[in-house]
């Protein structure tokens, strides 16, 4: 029993002569490391927290610590090396993404567009769209992209022909015919205009102007119109004209070898001949009565040029501000921005990239 305490008092001698050894730094840091072990276990209750001022205080002490000193310390040197690679990985940690690489939000946009645009476009579909303008995207990911919007597949994504669908895809193979009337300035004779729109593309045909629209005149200038038309009398199906006189059974007889059919509007509705009288205001707004009128070639030869402004320059609400037939290059600052293109006044739509 006398030898135990000989041997501790010993131990602590041996400690204290090591103590005599040790620089003043030393102590300095011992004593740092002490007091912030200290300062942590006065403020957690009940579990000690490091902190990321803490974990750099200790980390950059205890690595000038004895050896014998740094395995007595609230944290293991195992410890202090998972908060060293916790941090490298924070630093240096390069995105390891597993699988396919995100799409670009426009791409994205795109999709959206052509699968709201395009109601009955399966996966595959939309995937072979975007092949053909320049995008390589998958089917599962145009799914997942469609999902992410709340779009459902096709079947169900496939609803109803929309009125304004379907009145714009009839208007695309009709025609509208109508008079006008323009008073002379000097003789006050009154001079008829006989024009055909197509309400599609709202291009105006001018036919004719004289003062005497009989039956035979307005069937020669019908079948002049289906010279013109050449080929693309196919695209037609219907006209659209009113209970007049001048449109004889030989002017429907006209327009039945074109296979187009004749359609009157009820007695005293101009309404239901709108395309063709809405043409009838815009031209009397904007030429006729802002200009007195001599004779009926003066009359023609305004009309035909008015006719030529209105086909390739003048822009129209209903074509986005476009003219019916633009007769000069149009300028197009985004060479990027890709197009639709209705077929079929819009039923199938397909995309190019602008020029």
């Amino acid at each position: 029993m006398s030898i135990r305490p000989l041997y501790l008092i010993f131990v602590r001698v041996c400690g204290w002569l090591v103590l005599l050894g040790r620089s003043s730094a030393s102590k300095d840091i011992e004593l740092l490391v002490l007091r912030h072990e200290v300062a942590v276990l006065r403020r957690t209750q009940p579990k000690p927290r490091w902190d990321w001022a803490d974990r750099a205080v200790l980390a950059a002490l205890i690595r000038l610590l004895p050896r014998t000193l740094r395995a007595h310390r609230l944290v293991t040197p195992g410890t202090v090396l998972r908060w060293h690679r916790r941090l490298v990985t924070r630093k240096w940690t390069h995105p390891q993404r597993t699988g396919r690489p995100p799409i670009s939000p426009e791409i994205a946009t795109l999709i959206e567009r052509l699968a709201t645009e395009n109601t009955t476009w399966g996966y595959q579909r939309i995937q072979g769209e975007l092949l053909k303008l320049g995008h390589r995207v998958g089917a599962s990911t145009i799914r997942r992209v469609l999902k992410t919007l709340g779009l459902p597949p096709a079947p169900k994504r496939q609803t109803d022909t929309t009125w304004r669908q379907f009145l714009r895809t009839q208007a695309s193979t009709i025609l509208a015919v109508d008079f006008f009337h323009v008073d002379c300035a000097v003789t006050l004779r009154r001079l008829y205009c006989f024009f055909v729109l197509e309400v599609g593309s709202r291009t105006v045909h001018i036919l004719g102007v004289t003062a005497h629209p009989d039956g035979l005149w307005t069937t020669q200038q019908i079948r002049n119109l289906r010279m013109d038309l050449g080929d693309r009398a196919a695209d037609f199906q219907f006209l659209i004209r009113d209970r007049a006189g001048q449109f004889t059974a030989s002017f429907d007889a006209v327009l039945a070898d074109a296979n187009i059919t004749a359609v009157k509007i009820p007695p005293r509705t101009p309404r239901a001949n709108a395309y063709a009288e809405r043409f009838v205001r815009t031209v009397r707004t904007e030429v006729t009565d802002r200009m007195p009128i001599f004779g009926e070639w003066h009359l023609h030869t305004i009309l035909t040029e008015y006719a030529a402004h209105y086909n390739g320059r003048r822009p129209h609400p209903s074509r986005n501000l476009q003219p019916p037939r633009p007769d000069h290059p149009v300028t197009d600052l985004t060479k990027e921005r890709i197009t639709r293109q209705p077929v079929l006044g819009g039923l199938i739509n397909k995309y190019e990239r602008a020029a």
